[in-house]
């Protein structure tokens, strides 16, 4: 039976110069987007790789127990079997000198797929994520895709993998706007359809007001709010939800 939440509790994560994060609890339902929204520097990009130990040399996660519906489990069984992760550069994901295919073809080998039926696999993998010239795509190499193509194919490797939760930190920013769109369409309908469960890192709240059931606010390496989407817009209890909130509405108003 496909687990139905992944969560991480009392997760810290340090430097030579103190805490960076601390105990903070996060937890993925699938079906689900659980939004984790601060200012630049607050730790939500370090508590989202730190839940599957993959933080930047220099770091340590000190403590942090990480859940399967309540189980403990590793980050080295979940990474890349249980969770897939979306990086804000996706090309840093990528091998620059192995086709998309060749990505696909080695994330399938690991489940058993091989031949004809990998190959018919990563089709309706790319078909899913809105990738439909796959015969090109999988041709291509990292630097002959754009941003958006490139993160829409780490969707797609996930798929292939089968992984019920997905981790995204920051997929949208480095993304044009029609991309973004793009993006945002495909991950909501393999949210509904495959009931993905996805952490959102991300600074924008008009990502958040569009994708995401719950918010959990970071600043300084704590979370100072959990809510609802809805609740978090109508009634922020945070300063740091406020500002976030207030910048939005400025930025939205400039742009009317």
């Amino acid at each position: 039976m496909m687990p139905a939440t992944l969560e991480i509790q009392g997760l810290r994560i340090a430097a030579h110069a103190g805490l960076l994060v601390h105990g903070v609890d996060l937890r993925l339902r699938r079906g689900e987007v659980c939004a984790l929204v601060g200012a630049s520097g607050s730790g939500k990009s370090l508590s989202c790789l730190g839940m599957l130990d993959l933080l930047p040399a220099g770091l340590v996660r000190t403590q942090g127990q990480l859940l399967l519906d309540g189980q403990p489990v590793s980050a080295a069984q979940v990474r890349g079997r249980l969770a897939g992760l979306v990086l804000q550069n996706p090309r840093s994901a990528f091998n620059p000198v192995s086709s998309m295919a060749n990505h696909g073809l080695e994330t399938l080998r690991q489940h058993g797929i091989t031949g004809a039926a990998a190959r018919e696999r990563m089709a309706d993998c790319l078909a899913a994520v809105g990738l439909t010239d796959h015969a090109r795509v999988l041709q291509a190499f990292a630097f002959q895709l754009s941003g958006g193509m490139l993160q829409r194919m780490m969707i797609a490797l996930a798929l292939m993998a089968e992984t019920p939760f997905l981790l995204a930190d920051e997929p949208t920013s480095d993304l044009d706007a029609v991309s973004q769109a793009r993006f945002l369409d495909v991950l909501m309908e393999l949210v509904g359809r495959h009931g993905l469960g996805v952490l959102l890192v991300t600074h924008d709240m008009g990502v958040v007001a569009r994708c995401a059931d719950q918010v959990a606010v970071m600043d300084a390496g704590h979370i100072v709010e959990r809510q609802a989407v809805h609740a978090l817009f109508d009634r922020p209890v945070s300063d740091t939800a406020r500002t976030l909130l207030e910048a939005h509405r400025i930025l939205c108003g400039s742009q009317a």
